[in-house]
């Protein structure tokens, strides 16, 4: 069998490329506040190089003004993002602050935080929805000591128009992804990347970028959809050995439950079904 690997070093996708450029990344967040600012000087990017490894190859991470906002692109859900996010911003602010102001007598202020996620993923998600950090308390809390919200928005073709029809930018490069998937099913794949990418810069659209930096979009193209292909495949194949699994289990209880049935053990089904320690053991003293 023929099996893809996925180069999981990458450090850059065509999000990130898109939307660290800060006219760009202007634009993106006037998209989602209403606001029209054009000075691009007040934009410091903040990076975390030694991040990559909690996945953050597709954030971009900046200060604007007292916010610090870390915007990420996903093509799958996780509902860890509000824990990953709490670890990265607490690295950012570490970065930020010396440790001997946190001994003194002056407040220390901080940006405020905020935390998007731009989905584009093939699996049906809604137009937006809210993770929380206390989501994953052990014990729910009416009111947590400790929170940490991440917005998440769907940015596939026919979601969030609005949010849309303000930032062009991501109304375009959903508009690449969604042709990307559709040439994908009628030829191989960097051949529909590529004829992908020629409709786009034929009908204007995010004909620049593709245009200026052809080949290295091209490339990223084709990682981000073979990691997406990759794991869409282990989350099938996941799928059925969890089905085999429970399906030969339940062969095994049946075959259990007729032998205790047959010999006048009846009083002892439901204790099989309920006591998976006492299961096991007469699964073994059987040799069901």
């Amino acid at each position: 069998m023929k099996e893809t690997y996925v180069q999981r070093n990458y450090k850059d996708t065509l999000f990130r490329m898109l939307f660290k450029e800060k006219e760009n990344l202007l634009s993106l967040y006037n998209a989602l506040n209403g606001t029209a600012y054009t000075d691009t000087e007040e934009l410091e990017i903040t990076t975390l190089e030694n991040a990559v490894y909690m996945n953050y190859k597709n954030d971009v991470s900046f200060v604007f003004g007292y916010e610090l906002m870390l915007y990420e692109h996903q093509s799958t859900m996780n509902p860890n993002m509000p824990l990953r996010h709490l670890i990265y911003v607490a690295k950012v602010l570490q970065g930020r602050v010396k440790d001997e102001k946190l001994y003194g007598k002056t407040l220390v202020r901080l940006p405020v935080p905020r935390f998007v996620v731009f989905y584009n993923g093939i699996d049906f998600q809604p137009e937006k929805q809210e993770l929380r950090l206390s989501d994953a308390f052990e014990e729910k809390q009416e009111e947590p000591e400790l929170e940490l919200k991440v917005t998440v928005y769907n940015i596939n073709e026919g979601n969030n128009r609005e949010l849309m029809e303000a930032c062009h930018l991501l109304k375009e490069y959903a508009q690449y992804v969604e042709l990307v998937r559709k040439y994908a099913k009628e030829q191989p794949f960097p051949e529909a990347v590529e004829r992908a990418v020629n409709e786009c810069i034929k009908n204007g659209v995010l004909k620049e970028f593709l245009s200026k930096n052809r080949a290295e979009a091209i490339e990223m193209c084709i990682f981000e959809f073979d990691e997406e292909k990759y794991i869409a495949s282990e989350r099938e194949d996941a799928y059925k050995n969890g089905f085999e699994e429970g399906r030969e289990e339940g062969r095994r209880l049946l075959r259990l439950q007729k032998f205790l049935i047959d010999t006048g053990r009846v009083n002892e089904l439901i204790r099989v079904i309920d006591d998976q320690a006492y299961r096991e053991q007469l699964y073994q003293e059987l040799s069901v």
